[in-house]
């Protein structure tokens, strides 16, 4: 494991922190939240102008080959640039869906013509892009969804409901698989598009969260028509393509999110118990030495991602690891910070918390993070069968056709 950065990684870490210093606040004990909170009206305008600089600085799209205006770097080039701006103040990113898993499937999948098209209004924030893959009974088992496509000519026409879409409310594209022949297998009757969201057949609905915003979304698919010239990978492979997108969004979920170690600390730094100051309690103090444990540990596991990423190489299962051990440790850590604020502890109006309610916020968010990007019992599974070696479990449907398991 190789701690330093290359001279290569050096300078371009250099250039990162001098855009960032000229261009955002860097996070300070007093403020380590963006000021617009998630949500907001005017988040969104607001996102759109960071991309905008960050676009026309060269940092967007770093891995990406230079003709889709990236820089054709390699991947540990995003990581350092991820790492620094995780030091500064911005707004909150509408683009990572877009960026992070869509796009790339775009860049894989389609035609020439079409990534023209698509990639440079996504790296600019003109364009932005969401997931349609989750459905009410088809969630971590993405391969059993229902939503059909049936072919028309030159047209596909869509029917189904799609849920918990992120951002579909104010996205101007999305990637949609579909069950396109259910006399296969559900993982082999399945065909993947990008489409308009603004086509007519679309209706979106809001899902409220508990606390407060509406990121996610029902969308519904009545008679939609997508043209065949937006299908992605070969009809009835859409499996294929909708693997290289998943394998896409693992890099990110195993990202550790607000409330960490050191907010738990700067607020613990701030209380006073009925004993004495927070920081003197010996219960607080075991627990925080248990999450600085945890944190450390997830730190060094991602240092074996960025070392193999350094060394041009693909990463392992780790962020299956990390997924399970960051996601645990927020929800103790927000469950934790809220007790301790006591009758505070349950307002959520981020002006007059502590911390602008960071604690409270993920301790209502946290519970659905478990399960976003892969439940805990599919990403054990994962690290059973591809980093312990255990037989693989039994998946009696693998080769019954879909139109049976349906009427079961």
């Amino acid at each position: 494991m190789d701690f330093n950065d290359s001279p290569e990684e050096a300078t371009f870490r250099a250039e990162v922190q001098a855009f960032l210093q000229a261009n955002a606040e860097r996070k300070s004990a007093s403020r380590t939240v963006f000021h617009v909170p998630y949500g907001a009206p005017e988040m969104l305008p607001l996102a759109r102008e960071w991309q905008r600089k960050k676009a026309e600085a060269g940092f967007v799209g770093l891995t990406w080959p230079r003709e889709y205006g990236g820089r054709a770097l390699p991947q540990i080039f995003q990581v350092i640039y991820d790492q620094e701006e995780a030091n500064y103040l911005v707004p909150h990113s509408v683009f990572g869906i877009g960026l992070g898993m869509c796009i790339p499937t775009v860049m894989t999948w389609a035609t020439e013509e079409q990534k023209r098209r698509l990639v440079g209004p996504a790296v600019r924030g003109e364009e932005i892009w969401c997931q349609l893959f989750s459905e009410p009974s088809a969630g971590s088992d993405v391969a059993g969804l229902q939503t059909r496509a049936v072919r028309d000519g030159n047209d596909w026409v869509i029917n189904g409901q799609k849920i918990w879409t992120s951002g579909a409310h104010f996205s101007d594209w999305g990637i949609l698989v579909a069950r396109s022949d259910p006399s296969q297998p559900k993982h082999k009757g399945l065909t993947f598009f990008f489409l308009d969201m603004k086509s007519p057949g679309i209706s979106i609905k809001p899902i409220r969260q508990i606390f407060g915003p509406s990121n996610f979304n029902e969308v519904f698919f009545t008679d939609v028509r997508i043209p065949d010239e937006q299908r992605m990978g070969a009809v009835g492979e859409g499996w294929k393509v909708a693997i290289s997108t998943l394998m896409n969004e693992r890099l990110a979920v195993g990202e550790s999110r607000e409330p960490n170690f050191s907010d738990l600390f700067r607020l613990c730094q701030q209380l006073e118990l009925e004993d004495g100051p927070a920081l003197q309690n010996s219960l607080v103090r075991d627990r925080l030495a248990d999450w600085f444990i945890q944190q450390q540990g997830s730190r060094f596991t991602k240092f074996r991602t960025m070392t193999a990423l350094s060394r041009g190489q693909t990463p392992g299962p780790e962020s299956s690891m990390l997924k399970i051990v960051n996601s645990n440790k927020r929800q103790a850590i927000a469950r934790f910070g809220s007790e301790l604020l006591e009758a505070i502890g349950s307002v959520t109006d981020p002006a007059i918390s502590p911390l602008k309610a960071v604690m409270q916020e993920a301790l209502l968010d946290s519970p659905g993070a478990r399960i976003g990007g892969g439940t805990e019992e599919i990403l054990r599974t994962v690290i059973a069968e591809r980093v312990l070696g255990l037989p693989a479990e039994i998946r009696v449907d693998k080769d019954i056709p879909f139109k049976d398991l349906a009427k079961q």
